[in-house]
């Protein structure tokens, strides 16, 4: 099972990169439509003031945040051989969580449906967590 603990990693970098893939399409059509440089921009302060649409952008960023916990839950599962059922059902409902808060936030974008499913990630992440942390204080 120590494999299969790994899966869910390779399931949320897939989301990583079609969230990715959505972002370079959304940035580069309305760059072109509205005729703006590159260089104009170049900052994030810059591309806020001048791109209307950030949802993927927003939602790429916030692939970087929480997930990182995940991904480091999943590799302390693996080396303190932690990969049961449990941790992998917690494993796999924060990624089907994180797809449907992308979903949403890349989507049709209602704050409370996207809060809706960030929260109940991270409640699912902070489960994990503890699942492991009780293991980790019984060894």
């Amino acid at each position: 099972m120590t494999h299969a603990i790994f899966l869910p990693a390779v399931a949320l970098v897939a989301l990583t990169f079609v969230v990715w893939l959505r972002m370079y399409f959304s940035r580069i059509g309305e760059m072109k439509r509205e005729r703006v440089h590159p260089q104009a921009v170049a900052t994030s302060a810059q591309m806020a003031a001048r791109l209307h649409d950030t949802r993927a952008a927003d939602n790429f960023r916030n692939l970087f945040e929480l997930p990182v916990l995940f991904y480091l839950a999943l590799v302390v599962a693996a080396l303190t051989a932690q990969a049961s059922v449990p941790v992998l059902v917690l494993a796999w409902l924060f990624v089907a969580l994180r797809v449907v808060h992308s979903a949403i936030h890349c989507g049709y974008n209602k704050v409370m449906h996207r809060f809706l499913a960030y929260l109940a990630g991270g409640i699912a992440l902070w489960l994990l967590w503890a699942v492991l942390a009780v293991g980790l204080l019984r060894a």
